[in-house]
């Protein structure tokens, strides 16, 4: 078992793995997003092209280790709405609404417990 596998199979030793896979993916749809919508010419073609290397980045990054799927989705997809609410708010300046708050707190909760469960 390699190294980077004998991490991921710890809930606390993948959280800065699966950390830095969400904040790849969020930023990589963020330069999708950019592309199509904010930006024309040789700007649409940078965003691309720097969306599609970013998200291969991601894939490699949730690809390459042995994942326990199982325990981390959960934490996973609470960490990513979570990245995706800052980087909505810092890059787009778009607030979280009380609906996102509540989501992200019910995301959060059930991530840590699909992770830490007994059994």
């Amino acid at each position: 078992m390699s190294k980077l596998d004998r991490i991921a199979a710890q809930p606390l030793g993948a959280f800065p793995a699966l950390s830095l896979a969400a904040l790849l993916e969020v930023c990589g749809d963020s330069f999708f997003h950019v592309s199509f919508i904010r930006s024309t010419g040789v700007g649409r073609v940078v965003a691309s092209l720097s969306s599609a290397a970013v998200l291969a980045a991601y894939g490699s990054m949730v690809n390459v280790p042995r994942w326990d799927i199982d325990k981390l989705l959960g934490i996973y997809v609470a960490l990513f709405f979570v990245i995706a609410q800052v980087v909505a708010k810092v890059c787009f300046g778009q607030s979280p609404t009380p609906p996102n708050y509540a989501g992200d707190r019910l995301m959060v909760t059930g991530g840590l417990l699909i992770a830490f469960r007994n059994g």
